[in-house]
């Protein structure tokens, strides 16, 4: 078994018009035996940006107290929020610094923009990014996801229309994967609010 299926994960970013949801499961096991069903794995960074970190839950939660230490220098620095391409070019900066002894993480990342312009994107351990016009993938789950978002997706979806989407993938694909699952946890973003939802899944 690979070190990033240890405590498996599914998370996910799709893009709506001038909105998007980032969304992931909420379990965290050792290999097959379940630990927590409330684990968290998408973080704030600001109001318009969020990161959700698939792979090794240990390595998860430290990646985001360096990006949340990163980002407030930034804020003191410069008085002002970090754009999300901008992010994303720190995440990969600070993923490939420690190259040769990785972070287990495959972070996405979601945010607005100028004009309030969606964003997301995604990278591997060593922080080679992957940048996406509709929706990223990682995790456990993520071959499963990615048919459920192609055979989903639709460009410019209004806010609940995404959120019904997304919940639909989530669900879908944690549901064809033991390593993942256990409910889902989906934010939807737009330029005015935070929707954050707690979606009920299969207990098993």
């Amino acid at each position: 078994m690979s070190i990033f299926e240890y405590n498996g994960s599914a998370v996910m970013a799709m893009v709506g018009k001038n909105c998007f949801a980032i969304a992931s499961d909420r379990r965290l096991g050792v290999q097959l035996q379940t630990i927590a069903t409330d684990f968290q794995r998408v973080f704030k960074i600001h109001d318009k940006l969020y990161v959700g970190l698939s792979g090794l839950g240990t390595d998860a939660q430290t990646l985001n107290q360096r990006l949340v230490f990163r980002h407030k220098l930034y804020q003191l620095r410069e008085e002002r929020d970090m754009k999300p391409e901008t992010f994303a070019s720190l995440v990969s900066a600070l993923l490939y610094e420690k190259r040769f002894g990785p972070y287990f993480c495959q972070p996405v990342i979601a945010g607005l923009g100028d004009d309030n312009e969606p964003f997301i994107c995604t990278m591997d351990c060593i922080g080679a990014k992957e940048l996406a016009k509709d929706f990223v993938v990682s995790g456990t789950a993520s071959e499963s996801l990615y048919g459920a978002c192609e055979s989903m997706y639709k460009p410019n979806m209004e806010p609940d229309e995404l959120f019904e989407t997304v919940s639909q993938a989530l669900m879908s694909s944690v549901d064809r994967d033991c390593l993942s699952g256990w409910g889902g946890y989906v934010l939807i973003v737009t330029p005015t609010e935070v929707r954050e939802h707690v979606v009920k899944g299969r207990m098993d």
